[in-house]
């Protein structure tokens, strides 16, 4: 923890605001939950100026994406009616605490060797063009998707229900779980990822 700390931190060496995410649709039996607030309680009390902000998609869902949130996010900011503005209101919101922490703690469990739909759905709100990434072709046609999001450390904790997901384990071609986490921020510019 101490070598994650020192290197989140600014030159002035002051506090770090933490990302909490708890996925899991289960409440006090669920492990990924269990992890993350084991993790959280050590840190603070390693690090008690750190704040964290918290969200519980589990029992607190994102909104899933709709085809008038895709239209808005698609639409140029000085271009947007304020009915735009609104639907985009809580995706700008997680966008702005994704670039305000300067660490990320995600409980992700597996679930039907995917993530569950509610961290899905985050993922769908806060990978957006021209705030999380950007679309600039001419500079590299084979991968146009420049990542705007730079300078983060991710802690993914995450359970499952069965064992074998390593390279060349029996499920290790069923792990779309940690695929997807890796391709989805990776493409947002966050690829110090620590599973």
């Amino acid at each position: 923890m101490a070598l994650a700390h020192s290197l989140a931190s600014s030159a002035d060496a002051g506090s770090l605001v933490l990302l909490h995410i708890d996925a899991s649709p289960r409440g006090e039996r669920s492990h990924s939950r269990k992890m993350t607030r084991e993790f959280i309680e050590a840190w603070k009390k390693a690090y008690p100026i750190d704040s964290v902000t918290y969200h519980d998609l589990g029992r607190n869902p994102i909104p899933h994406v709709t085809e008038a949130w895709i239209a808005a996010a698609f639409t140029p900011e000085e271009e947007r009616s304020p009915e735009m503005k609104e639907t985009l209101c809580l995706s700008d919101e997680l966008v702005d605490e994704l670039f305000a922490a300067d660490i990320y703690v995600m409980g992700v469990p597996m679930y039907n060797w995917s993530v569950t739909s509610g961290f899905k759905a985050y993922i769908d709100n806060i990978v957006r063009i021209n705030r999380t990434w950007a679309y600039i072709p001419d500079e590299n046609p084979e991968f146009p998707y420049k990542p705007l999001v730079h300078g983060k450390k991710m802690f993914v904790i995450a359970s499952r229900g069965d064992g074998g997901f390593a390279p060349g384990e029996r499920n290790h071609q069923r792990d779309f779980q940690t695929p997807l986490i890796k391709e989805a921020f990776g493409m947002l510019g966050i690829t110090d990822i620590i599973k």
